[in-house]
């Protein structure tokens, strides 16, 4: 008898359903994400008595999804996306327990470990976005990538105006107010996990691998994987423009945004008042970041990647003159600042991570993709450190002030960067199977 050839999902038919689960993931995840966002900053004040603190309440999330994304990387290059996703929203659901305990216990160094764990959910959310280009033809990588992206819009436009129910909850819990709203991400995590682990079949990376004879995984990475992709990645124009737009996009978002919601609370409004404020000028924030996404990919993939990345600059300069200038109970320019800041993320971050992705050999991709995360987290770390110093120093000005100077790096690049690199891929894509 002759062994027959297994017969391989259609790529199509598997794509769109890729979409249509991490979408569904990551648009629950969102509201997790961000309602914990809102209100970490705070509960970290609130612990440690100190606008400072809020700061590194902050920047323990924000390095936590910088550091996680490198293993959880691995185990996606290892195992699939499906694995290393369910993985991360797993960490999520421990750190956001421990960030419970620790506003319970007024623990602040227990409190900045819960919130590291915390971060891994803002890592599985950027990974979903490579994810959702695996099996994507190259003209349509920005599309498939965006669309992702956009999902996550659901969830983070309702998470931060959860921080008042969260609070309600927090003491109907007999825990701290503001600790109800990680309670609410506790849930959320826990089904996005069982979600993906159930319905993320056929895995997407192993399936694009299979399809193009390159095996299922990749058991045997070195050690120094990830520096040797992000060399490869460096090596490219390409990837050099990409890999810092998500880094520069990255921090400029996160330096000027986490220190908003300290801002605002020194408007002299009640507690209950400032809390809905702030959800609202957040919310308006994340539209920005997330509602505009599918006409960034089309951007993207039409004018090009290069045009995406100037758009971006342009974008996060206004924003911090705008938001940087307003007194902190000038809610609507505060959030026409935070709009803009969200569509100058959103078009670095869509862009640059097709430019990254596009620059090396697809075996190194996921290794590659983990380590221009890992970056791009531990820039926007680095930017929420300084914040609180910062704030307390100069004022919410100065804050956005130095993170407008972040975008010098990436004007540079882009100045040495040629036509190109930027444009979208016109060659006819090679068949899968």
């Amino acid at each position: 008898m002759t062994a027959q050839t297994p017969t391989l999902p259609d790529p199509a038919l598997v794509q769109r359903r890729t979409l249509g689960v991490l979408g569904g993931g990551v648009a629950l995840a969102g509201l997790g994400v961000t309602v914990g966002i809102t209100v970490g900053g705070l509960l970290a004040r609130d612990v440690a008595g100190s606008d400072a603190a809020a700061g590194l309440g902050q920047t323990a999330g924000v390095l936590g999804a910088a550091v996680l994304a490198v293993p959880l990387a691995r185990i996606s290059d290892r195992a699939g996306r499906r694995a290393g996703l369910t993985a991360g929203f797993t960490v999520a659901v421990l750190g956001s327990l421990v960030t419970v305990l620790a506003a319970s216990l007024s623990s602040l160094p227990l409190l900045l470990v819960g919130l590291f764990g915390f971060g891994a959910a803002t890592a599985c959310g950027l990974q979903a976005r490579y994810a959702a280009a695996d099996l994507a033809a190259p003209e349509h990588r920005g599309r498939a990538l965006s669309l992702v992206v956009w999902a996550t819009t659901v969830g983070s436009v309702l998470g931060p105006n959860l921080a008042g129910p969260g609070e309600a909850l927090g003491e109907t819990l007999g825990l701290p107010p503001l600790a109800g709203a990680f309670a609410i991400s506790v849930a959320v995590f826990t089904v996005v996990a069982l979600g993906l682990l159930v319905l993320l079949r056929p895995d997407p990376l192993l399936l694009a691998r299979r399809l193009r004879g390159h095996g299922a995984g990749n058991a045997g990475r070195p050690r120094r994987a990830t520096s040797a992709a992000l060399r490869e990645v460096w090596a490219d124009p390409r990837g050099r423009l990409g890999l810092t737009a998500v880094v520069v996009s990255h921090a400029v978002m996160v330096g000027v945004m986490v220190m908003t919601p300290v801002h605002m609370g020194s408007a002299g409004h009640d507690e209950g008042t400032t809390l809905r404020v702030i959800g609202l000028v957040i919310s308006v924030h994340v539209a920005g970041m997330y509602l505009f996404s599918p006409l960034v990919g089309l951007l993207a993939d039409r004018a090009g990647r290069r045009t995406t990345v100037a758009v971006a600059a342009a974008l996060l300069l206004t924003a911090a003159a705008v938001a940087g200038t307003a007194p902190p109970g000038r809610a609507a320019q505060l959030g026409a600042g935070l709009l803009l800041l969200g569509l100058g993320w959103s078009c670095g971050l869509i862009a640059g991570s097709t430019l990254v992705t596009e620059s090396v050999d697809e075996q190194r991709r996921p290794t590659a993709q983990g380590g221009a995360d890992l970056l791009m987290g531990l820039g926007a770390a680095l930017a929420g450190v300084v914040g609180g110093p910062l704030l307390a120093l100069g004022g919410y000005g100065l804050v956005a002030a130095v993170s407008a100077a972040l975008v010098l790096p990436l004007v540079l690049v882009w100045a040495r960067t040629g036509d190109g690199p930027g444009r979208p891929a016109t060659q006819r894509p090679r068949k899968l199977r």
